[in-house]
């Protein structure tokens, strides 16, 4: 609403500029023609001056005329002098010759007469004042939109950092609402270990507490700088699919592709952090295929030139339903969700980790409806890889 009423406003200001600048200049067109005519009047009775007769006033009139450009012909049309022109330093005589033939296309010119006999004809240009006077209302225009063009960027950051802040806070409040059920769980899973030592079910779930301490750990770091260090990308990818290979339907199969022998990967990573942005991608990938189907995850190493050092690019691809293009960029805005239940946070989420805290790239590669989507990770290699 609010960009409605400022583009109206914008309209109404304006159009009352263009109509007040166009009357203003049509008035200053009418006072440089009877300028003009009155100094083509002088001209005539300068001409016609006898000798003796005292011609101060008429020379005043004539040099009174300062910035309009004037032009005078012979009947013939060949220029015979000039005055308010600024003359090219080479082809005067073309220059001439080419402004008086536009000119007569572009107007009458006023002829300086003896009774019936027309002694020479004068054109004339209007004035730089007043050709700036007409590009008021374009300038002004430009001007205005620049500005609101500017309003329109302060007020979608200050909307982006409200709803930034509304998610910071919102992962803080889990990560500390987390907390308290993840302290009686490990209060609840020491006890079992006392009563049933022998039980093989308790690693799993000393396991299941872990990650979700990470979660909570993960939770917290949104919104603030977390540390980076140095860890080799390979095993953390490893891990994290064989966490999600254990907990998702048989019927997933889960490929690890590596190209390159030896293939070094250290980078600088938040590994709780990078963690959960692979297993939220791979759970998405699980939920667009249905539980059937297949995750391939593709770690490689690019470097630039004969450098060693270069990028590498980790490609995530499922078999499932499939991204239209049109949402390759939708899916990434906080609250966007395909699916009917969900927060639709977790992309955003992750699109933000890597590239605001490692300073990398998040994205669908490439997707194909009913065929599958892929999406890239693509980080800095460290630098003394």
């Amino acid at each position: 609403m609010l960009s409605v009423v400022i583009t109206a406003l914008l309209v109404v200001v304006v159009v009352v500029s263009s109509l007040t600048t166009s009357h203003i200049v049509q008035k200053f067109k009418d006072e440089e023609q009877k300028k003009i005519e009155l100094w083509a009047e002088a001209t005539r009775n300068l001409i016609l001056a006898e000798e003796g007769e005292n011609i101060g006033f008429l020379l005043k009139v004539l040099e009174g005329n300062t910035t309009i450009p004037v032009y005078m012909v012979d009947t013939n049309y060949h220029y015979t002098g000039s005055r308010n022109v600024v003359e090219p330093k080479k082809d005067v005589e073309a220059f001439y010759e080419q402004k008086i033939a536009k000119l007569r296309d572009m107007q009458e010119p006023i002829e300086v007469r003896d009774g019936d006999q027309v002694m020479q004809y004068i054109f004339y240009e209007t004035s730089s004042t007043l050709r700036w006077l007409s590009y008021f209302p374009y300038i002004q225009l430009l001007v205005m939109l620049a500005l609101a063009g500017l309003a329109a960027i302060a007020l979608l950051m200050v909307q982006r950092s409200e709803k930034n802040s509304l998610w910071v806070g919102l992962s803080k409040e889990t990560a500390h609402q987390l907390g308290t059920p993840i302290s009686s769980l490990n209060a609840w899973n020491e006890l079992l270990k006392a009563t049933y030592p022998n039980d093989p079910l308790l690693p799993q779930m000393d396991e299941d507490i872990r990650r979700l301490q990470m979660i909570a750990e993960r939770f917290s770091k949104i919104g603030s700088q977390p540390t980076l260090e140095q860890h080799e990308v390979l095993p953390v990818v490893k891990s994290t699919m064989e966490y999600m290979r254990a907990r998702t339907s048989n019927k997933i199969e889960y490929r690890l592709e590596v190209k390159g022998e030896r293939l070094e990967t250290r980078v600088m990573l938040c590994v709780p952090l990078f963690e959960w942005v692979i297993e939220n991608i791979c759970k998405n990938a699980v939920d667009s295929m249905e539980g059937k189907g297949s995750i391939t995850i593709d770690v490689r190493r690019e470097a630039k030139g004969d450098e060693a050092r270069g990028k590498i690019y980790i490609d995530i691809t499922d078999t499932g339903k499939g991204i239209d293009r049109r949402n390759f960029k939708r899916i990434f805005q906080p609250g966007y969700t395909s699916k009917k239940r969900g927060w639709g946070l977790g992309l955003s989420l992750g699109k933000r980790i890597i590239e605001n805290y490692h300073r990398g790239k998040l994205f669908v590669k490439q997707s194909q409806l009913g065929v599958g989507t892929t999406f890239r990770i693509v980080l800095e290699q460290s630098k003394d890889c």
